[in-house]
């Protein structure tokens, strides 16, 4: 039985009408078209030794798209994880809509037919001789390299928490799978007993801008539906000079927040909490004034980077805004290196000046594969990357904003959202997420498909 269907009060939402409505939204990923995936062009006949470091979402998809692309290269793909998560689906298991197991499968039943999987770590990179280290003390030297490792949560940064305190003194985090099964369990207490919730998200560049956005009206709504909302009150603090940085959406989304009287406030960056006392210790990054709130639900996001041997790699910013973080210094178009041109990145890792979301991957990998072709037959990369992102606002239990954009924030709906007024919450939108964009994920993203 679903999580969501312990409580009474979530019954009538999951009607015979509710599953044909599901049923019927998987049932367009048979009218999505699909391409071949790989190369804009024939095959390349190469016997190069490609690299790819990280089994994630831009791992795996790149595998399989370079795969067909270049059947006769050598192509080794290093993951240390043997479960391979759909990160979106978090937010769903911390509110109750879906089960644990509901959001992973098998890395080997992921990683495509001749692709070689090392279950490993890189280490060190060494790109002045294309050379990676591994954590059992091996080496691999390539040709290309696909650096894909995703992204460093550092729990540390906050002080006060760390990843195996997660629960302590009610605070929790969506942004790593047990803590999002812990999160339904503290939500589901929460919204019964009654309290202050604090919602907080971090100063860096992080994935999924939207998550905690998203847990904080799934929360107040929650509490709604059981009829405690009065016994409850909803705080959002937020690094960001504004609560949205996209205009098209960002209206709606600060009215939401008004009509339930969830407070924003802005520049406020989480320093530490005192998980026993409840308090969490904020700096407003604009006067740099410090001030203390209390909790009795803590929900944050740890500050994030490139991962540490990408940092010492020398392949990161070494100035302006994405420096500090250690993103990979890669064209934002082409997604090719600026220095090593035998290196591509992309998804979470890669420095561009766009949201880290799975949806930027699907438009990034075939970008970053016609590239790839491009260098290793000799020409010029000139295949470009607009900077799309898609980040589905969830609202309540029922609606999502919609959010799809390109680098200069200006709206890019995909279909069918181009024909919907995306500014404003879509119950359609919400079929989509919840039923339709995982199996297109797992069934087509993944396998290069799209």
């Amino acid at each position: 039985m679903a999580a969501m269907l312990a409580d009474d009060a979530f019954r009538a939402a999951f009607t015979r009408r509710t599953f044909l409505k599901g049923a019927g939204a998987a049932g367009l990923l048979a009218a999505i078209p699909v391409g071949l995936g790989g190369c804009s062009g024939p095959q390349i006949d190469t016997l190069a030794r490609i690299l790819i470091v990280g089994g994630g979402t831009a791992g795996i998809t790149m595998a399989a798209r370079l795969r067909r692309a270049c059947p006769k290269a050598t192509i080794t793909l290093v993951e240390p994880s043997e479960r391979h998560y759909y990160q979106p689906g978090f937010t769903f298991i911390g509110a109750g809509v879906w089960e644990p197991d509901d959001v992973w499968m098998n890395e080997r039943d992921l990683v495509p037919a001749g692709v070689a999987w090392l279950k490993d770590a890189v280490v060190a990179i060494d790109p002045d001789h294309n050379v990676a280290s591994l954590r059992d003390g091996g080496k691999i030297v390539y040709d290309f390299l696909v650096l894909v490792p995703g992204i460093q949560l550092n729990w540390s940064q906050v002080e006060g928490i760390t990843r195996e305190t997660l629960g302590l003194g009610n605070t929790h985090s969506i942004y790593d799978f047990e803590g999002s099964v812990r999160t339904w369990k503290a939500l589901q207490d929460f919204a019964r007993t009654g309290g202050r919730g604090v919602f907080a998200d971090t100063w860096t560049k992080h994935k999924c801008g939207g998550a905690p956005k998203k847990i904080c009206l799934l929360g107040e709504h929650l509490s709604r539906k059981l009829g405690t909302r009065h016994r409850l009150s909803f705080s959002y603090f937020t690094a960001s000079k504004q609560l949205y940085d996209v205009p098209h959406y960002t209206p709606r989304l600060e009215e939401i927040y008004r009509e339930r009287d969830v407070p924003v406030r802005l520049n406020a960056k989480l320093t530490g909490v005192d998980v026993d006392a409840k308090k969490a210790y904020f700096e407003d990054r604009a006067t740099g004034e410090t001030y203390t709130e209390t909790y009795d639900f803590l929900h944050f996001v740890p500050p994030q980077s490139a991962p540490d041997f990408v940092r010492e790699s020398g392949l990161g910013w070494t100035e302006g805004k994405l420096a500090d973080g250690g993103w990979v210094m890669v064209d934002p178009k082409t997604l090719v290196h600026k220095k090593y041109a035998n290196v591509v990145s992309l998804g979470d890792v890669a420095g561009i000046p766009t949201s880290k979301t799975g949806g930027g991957v699907k438009k990034q990998a075939p970008v970053a594969v016609e590239n790839l072709c491009a260098i290793i037959s000799g020409k010029e990369p000139t295949a470009a990357y607009s900077g799309y992102a898609a980040c589905p606002i969830i609202t309540d239990y029922g609606h999502v904003i919609m959010c799809e954009f390109d680098y200069e924030k200006k709206p890019e709906p995909s279909f069918p959202f181009s024909w919907m007024d995306t500014r404003k919450e879509l119950r359609t939108a919400w079929w989509a997420k919840r039923f339709l964009l995982k199996p297109y994920y797992f069934r087509l993203m993944l396998k290069g498909w799209v």
